[in-house]
């Protein structure tokens, strides 16, 4: 797992989603018919127009419940086109409560202007605690420092900034910002204002000291925490902590800290399983990894694919092989969707390993099975064989390669893969497999493999040499690409000027 986002994770609420699976009831609902349309260039208007014309009943309590799980799954443009499509039909009579979610909304889509110009728009008796709110989230969002700070403002003017959401925020912002030194003193302008910290606000708090290594900071804002008697204590706290003391080598602090997150999270909460399985990995702890998995399927009965993610990353990152295939293999049986995420993990790791044609097999074998792959996979598989000296193999990898980027970006709707805007391979590799296709490919080959990979690296000195040097083996004329070259500004330099020698020899 990504390292910022892990930490991230911690220090937010329990809200990641659970992964969408397979409707094993077949029934129809409107969800159902929307769940699916993973790719943000695919609309969900149609669908929802579609429901309407069948004549099928629209309740508003079912709109209010896809917003609220889009969002969890951070598919906020599809939750701003239902929120929209709502508005516009007059579904229902917008409060302040759902003109607050479409400020969020349209902030995290169309930036802070966008929600700042909706925010003008509203009637005054919706511009409260909500909305006013909602704009200052939008504001930290697009970490406009000045706007937050002069809004924040206007909210105790108006007796909106009673909440702790309202000073949580703020130390967000000084979080984004990078200055975290800023965020105690939010803590304690809160409680001087008789605002009650939530434990959101104390885990802001013990992260900007953790992220600046001041373990003892942190433990003191824990110490307090755990003294409100307002306050519950969640796994969320002790996760950051136990974070902080892994990155501080801190190993029996850190142990402990894991054993109150396990004493403090609900027994089906596959979220607090999931932090606990990847901070025993970061620590190092492969039987602690297995015992808790083990907790979790019993405990949670259904696992999602994000549950294999985050087991599949640490059983990897450990380098436990084996037992990873093992887990890859109740993932397959489990009736999930796919998600190339799940096996990607592997694959990965196979080729850190050096287990490369493992790799390529599992890949061809997802192929076969009609399952999408990404062309970053191929690279990775390919730059492992390179490493071993294993030029065709390599080569192979990386055709395969283009021919998956070509399939991706000819058919943005595919949801089992997720779309990046780009690919860009690895230029070392594409540079040693152009000099070894240049003194032993064919023409057409070296042509070919030229023309996948200019489709998404510029031309470049590497590639015309290549070319050349193809050419001249084949005893062609090279004119043309050497006056290409001066067309795309490419100056000759020593090895050109070898390379042409080798025309006169």
């Amino acid at each position: 797992m990504d390292p910022k986002l892990f930490s991230k994770t911690l220090i937010r609420n329990a809200t990641w989603s659970r992964s969408y699976y397979t409707n094993r009831n077949n029934k129809v609902t409107l969800y159902t018919k929307i769940s699916p349309l993973g790719s943000p260039s695919l609309s969900v208007v149609p669908e929802l127009d579609n429901w309407v014309q069948k004549g099928k009943k629209v309740r508003v309590g079912e709109l209010h419940r896809i917003i609220r799980d889009l969002r969890k799954r951070k598919r906020y443009t599809h939750a701003l086109e239902v929120s929209e499509w709502m508005k516009q039909k007059g579904v229902c009579i917008f409060s302040a409560t759902e003109h607050a979610v479409q400020l969020d909304l349209i902030g995290r889509v169309r930036g802070y202007l966008e929600a700042e110009n909706y925010f003008n728009d509203l009637r005054d008796e919706d511009k409260t605690d909500k909305t006013y709110g909602a704009l200052l989230n939008c504001y930290v969002c697009g970490r406009q420092s000045d706007l937050s700070l002069s809004h924040l403002e206007k909210m105790k003017e108006l007796g909106f900034a009673s909440s702790a959401l309202t000073y949580n925020d703020i130390m967000c912002l000084y979080t984004n910002l990078g200055q975290c030194e800023k965020v105690p003193e939010v803590l304690e302008e809160m409680k001087e204002n008789q605002v009650l910290p939530d434990n959101f606000s104390y885990r802001i708090c013990m992260n900007s000291y953790g992220k600046r290594s001041d373990v003892e900071g942190m433990e003191r804002v824990l110490k307090e925490m755990e003294g409100q008697s307002h306050v519950v204590m969640d796994w969320n706290s002790y996760a950051v902590a136990a974070n902080f003391y892994i990155k501080a080598g801190l190993t029996d602090k850190a142990t402990y800290a894991l054993k109150k997150v396990e004493e403090t999270l609900d027994k089906k909460d596959a979220l607090g399983y999931n932090n606990l399985i990847s901070l025993y990995a970061k620590l190092g702890n492969k039987e602690e990894v297995l015992r808790v998995w083990t907790l979790e399927k019993s405990a949670c009965k259904r696992y999602i694919n994000r549950d294999y993610m985050v087991m599949l990353d640490s059983l990897v990152r450990l380098g436990a092989i084996e037992e990873a295939e093992e887990v890859l293999k109740e993932w397959e049986s489990s009736g999930n969707c796919y998600d190339f995420r799940v096996p990607s993990n592997l694959i990965d790791g196979y080729s850190e390993k050096g287990l490369c044609g493992k790799a390529e097999a599992l890949l061809e074998d997802l192929m076969e099975k009609g399952k999408s792959t990404t062309p970053n996979s191929w690279g990775k598989v390919a730059a492992g064989y390179l490493e071993g000296g294993e030029m065709e193999k390599a080569f192979k990898c990386m055709k395969a390669a283009f021919l998956v980027h070509v399939e991706k970006v000819g058919s943005p709707a595919v949801i089992d893969v997720p779309l990046k805007k780009s690919w860009k391979p690895n230029h070392e590799v594409i540079n040693s497999l152009l000099r070894w296709l240049s003194d032993t490919g064919s023409v057409q080959e070296v042509e070919a493999f030229v023309g996948s990979v200019k489709t998404v690296i510029p031309m470049s000195r590497e590639i015309y040499h290549a070319l050349l040097k193809a050419r001249i083996r084949g005893g062609l004329e090279i004119n043309s690409l050497l006056d290409a070259m001066k067309t795309d500004n490419v100056d000759e330099d020593e090895e050109t000027i070898n390379i042409l020698a080798m025309k006169q020899n």
